[in-house]
């Protein structure tokens, strides 16, 4: 089924937009380039931080509501915009986005199935012009910052599974897709899970235990990228619990430089949370309306006029 879909005249027309978006080389995250025979899993490291209940409550609750998207676009824009405040260099870089890989594919039925089968794709997200500082800060660019990368995440080809389908199952453009620069930096929302305080409290679907997410690898696995961030959400009789982790081949970074990035991506974290309690705060984004042909400065101006008419009307 895979294998027929990736030679479809429609996923091969996908091809120019894949390569545009994989562009050329970037700058080194690490000391050096990631070598798939050193940097193995037995090399890695992590780090994780838990975000204040109270911000997190805000940021998987009424930020994606103001913005129009999912807790997911709120974590990778933080992201991207820690990684472009920690390494200036790296304001546009590409991103493996990991997914549940259950998007609809043909006419497969997947109602009888559960779990995730799991899909990437690169995702080319630029925070130039960005004032990052000010991100942290709370102002009105940690709104602009989201906006800018849930477009980004959108803007890939279809619905993002041609990449694998054309990298892996296509023999003619699989060397065009390898020949590109491959993203160092790789992200992962694992989802959002309750949990209890007691066996007879068990939900359908829950942690089990106070285990970390993710099964067993074979220390010899090649590490996939230089950097890897992942987020958690877990669901408290306290209220909702978040934790990020970055993942990293010892060689290849420094300890005190991950401790620096996760720390920026809290503080990301901190003022979008902050920037949502404005009231001026959210909106949407041309992908919002997607039978329109609208820049973003349009949708600002449309937003605007739309509040004034309602101030009035309330008045």
């Amino acid at each position: 089924m895979l294998a027929g879909e990736a030679v479809t005249e429609e996923r091969v027309a996908e091809l120019p937009e894949w390569v545009g978006l994989l562009g050329e080389v970037e700058p080194l995250l690490g000391r050096r380039a990631l070598d798939r025979e050193v940097d193995t899993v037995r090399t890695l490291r992590n780090r994780s931080w838990a975000v204040p209940s109270e911000l997190a409550a805000v940021l998987v609750g009424r930020t994606p509501a103001l913005f129009h998207c999912g807790v997911d676009d709120a974590l990778l824009a933080t992201l991207a915009g820690a990684v472009g405040h920690w390494r200036p260099e790296a304001a546009s870089r590409l991103v493996d986005v990991e997914g549940h890989g259950r998007e609809a594919l043909g006419d497969v039925d997947l109602s009888r199935t559960v779990g995730w089968f799991t899909s990437s794709h690169p995702v080319r997200l630029d925070v130039t012009g960005i004032d990052l500082d000010q991100v942290r800060s709370g102002g009105p660019e940690a709104g602009r910052l989201v906006k800018a990368v849930k477009e980004q995440v959108r803007a890939v080809p279809g619905d993002g599974l041609g990449y694998e389908l054309l990298r892996y199952l296509n023999p003619e453009t699989g060397p065009v897709l390898e020949a590109g620069p491959a993203a160092q930096i790789g992200f992962n929302y694992l989802g959002r899970f309750a949990t209890s305080a007691s066996e007879n409290s068990a939900q359908p679907w829950q942690l089990a235990g106070d285990t970390a997410m993710g099964g067993s690898t074979a220390p010899d696995i090649p590490s996939m990228h230089v950097l890897e961030g992942l987020a958690l959400v877990r669901d408290t009789s306290d209220g909702p619990e978040l934790e990020i982790t970055l993942i990293w081949p010892s060689e290849l970074l420094d300890e005190g430089d991950v401790e620096e990035l996760g720390r920026t991506w809290l503080r990301m974290l901190d003022g979008l949370a902050a920037h949502t309690t404005d009231p001026t705060a959210g909106g949407h984004t041309p992908s919002d309306f997607h039978l329109l042909d609208l820049e973003q400065d349009e949708v600002d101006q449309f937003e605007a006029i739309a509040a004034k008419l309602e101030g009035g009307m309330s008045r």
